[in-house]
């Protein structure tokens, strides 16, 4: 996906575990309540301990907290209670290793207290993801029916790398809740990211029909819309724009997509709108070239990207497509020197060596044509067209048996063998033959 969303998403995620982290203090509560009557069965002097822990902790003076509770727990190690509230504890005091073992302890001792695993799963989200995983679960497992310990296992999933995992998380918390707007967005994200688009659409417009002013919504629409080359594409980002103005990257992709549309007349004016009379940008240049490439002004789109390179020289892409639009134009000599300038920036990048391959071949040098897919065949097996190209290139090289195994190497891949190149194949495996025959 593109730059600008996936900066959106990531700000979406870390705002999402702040507010899980946030929620610590409740399960503190809850659990306290639910403790309450097995703290009658304490001896008062360790009830005590307890209780003036509780008054630090209100006060928010959480070292003051672990003296009680450790003096509580040095005389009577099984409660578990006493381990969460100590686990809480060195949360609060930034002291996660500490704070773990005590959550585990409470864990142990008492399986059917929710929020141990809870702020456990809470503790580990940041630092280990993957440790995360099963506290999670079995806090999901306790809290069944609540949507928040589903959301936080998805986050725990997703940054595990477990991608189908966390969506399934996320899909059950959204079952819960279904008013939960910034799980949908989120998950609307993450289809996205899996190359569903039309799955990501529908969670975005739930999103906008709770909320229409959602501008995160709006383009992650748009950016759904894109994917599918929507007609309604342009419509989106439009509407995206009215809401966040000043997004850059967001005005580029609309401007795409009224390309796609074939809209030129209104993707120069968004072009013209946005250099406001000043010296174009590099990205609005690039934009512009986009423009006049798609419309075949192959005089423009030169002039445009040589201007774009004067302000970012050491731009691959911007060599490789002066190179292929001097290419639409048969100029073979300045093809080849601007896709050798993008090789020396980008070497492996197979685009631009499949650009020069195609240079060479045009202007008849075979030798270097049969050079340039030689480097392309280590990245990526010939096909058919690769293999009739090699071909040609032999034959005309005049030589007839590395020709003729191209020709078989291609037939063999060529599912319509009533083709024009299936017949001429034929032919010339039938000429050059005789020719190796004739030879020996």
């Amino acid at each position: 996906m593109h730059r600008a969303s996936t900066i959106a998403r990531t700000a979406r995620l870390s705002l999402l575990s702040l507010s899980f982290l946030a929620a610590g203090s409740l399960a503190l509560a809850q659990t306290k309540s639910a403790s309450q009557g097995t703290r009658r069965t304490v001896k008062n002097p360790l009830n005590d301990l307890l209780d003036e822990a509780q008054r630090d902790i209100e006060r928010n003076d959480f070292a003051a907290a672990l003296v009680p509770l450790q003096k509580f727990i040095a005389e009577k190690d099984d409660f578990a209670f006493a381990h969460f509230q100590l686990g809480y504890v060195y949360t609060a005091l930034k002291r996660p290793a500490d704070a773990r073992p005590e959550y585990e302890k409470a864990m142990a001792l008492d399986p059917k207290m929710s929020e141990a695993p809870l702020n456990l799963g809470i503790l580990l989200l940041d630092s280990d993801p993957a440790a995360a995983i099963s506290p999670l679960q079995k806090a999901v497992t306790l809290l069944a029916a609540q949507s928040r310990p589903r959301v936080l296992l998805g986050v725990a999933l997703e940054r595990s790398g477990k991608l189908a995992d966390a969506v399934e998380s996320y899909e059950a918390a959204l079952s819960l809740d279904p008013k939960d707007t910034e799980t949908a967005l989120h998950l609307g994200d993450l289809y996205l990211r899996q190359n569903r688009p039309a799955a990501a659409e529908k969670k975005f417009r739930a999103v906008l029909d709770a909320d229409p002013s959602n501008a995160a919504a709006q383009l992650g629409l748009a950016d759904s819309l894109a994917v599918q080359k929507s007609p309604q594409t342009a419509e989106a980002y439009q509407a995206y724009l009215k809401l966040k103005p000043d997004d850059a990257a967001a005005r580029g992709r609309y401007v795409k997509a009224l390309i796609a549309m074939e809209n030129y007349e209104v993707a120069f004016s968004e072009l013209e709108r946005q250099s406001g009379g000043k010296p174009p940008t590099l990205e609005l240049l690039k934009l512009r070239a986009d423009v006049e490439i798609a419309q075949k002004k192959w005089d423009l789109a030169v002039a445009t990207l040589k201007q774009a390179l004067a302000l970012a020289p050491q731009d691959a892409q911007l060599h490789g497509g002066l190179g292929r639009v001097y290419l639409q134009q048969k100029d073979f000599p300045n093809a080849e020197r601007e896709l050798r300038a993008a090789l020396q920036i980008d070497r492996n990048n197979l685009d631009y060596w499949k650009d020069l391959s195609t240079t060479f071949y045009l202007n008849k040098n075979y030798t270097a044509t049969l050079a340039a897919l030689d480097v392309i065949a280590k990245a990526e097996p010939p096909g058919k067209g690769v293999w009739f190209v090699r071909a040609l290139c032999y034959d005309s090289l005049k030589q007839p048996e590395p020709a003729i195994d191209a020709y078989e190497k291609f037939l063999a891949l060529e599912a319509d063998k009533s083709s024009n190149q299936a017949w001429q194949a034929e032919q010339r495996i039938k000429v050059l033959k005789r020719e190796v025959a004739q030879k020996h």
